[in-house]
């Protein structure tokens, strides 16, 4: 389980970013992944998984 920052989250086009504390690595989001409904600034917790594009954050929740 990783801890992270929403960077950005774009509501009505479900998807955004979430920055890991640790690393500083930035990881896409999209709203499938989402366990709690998140915003901007928000303090979360992910896993990662591979996606299309390389990993994903998913299972996110607030922190």
């Amino acid at each position: 389980m990783n801890n992270g920052k929403v960077k950005f989250f774009n509501e009505s086009k479900g998807y955004g970013f979430v920055v890991d504390n640790e690393s500083g690595k930035e990881y896409f989001v999209h709203v499938s992944g989402l366990v709690d409904k998140i915003k901007e600034n928000d303090e979360v917790t992910f896993d990662l998984a591979e996606g299309k594009r390389g990993l994903n954050a998913v299972d996110v929740k607030l922190a």
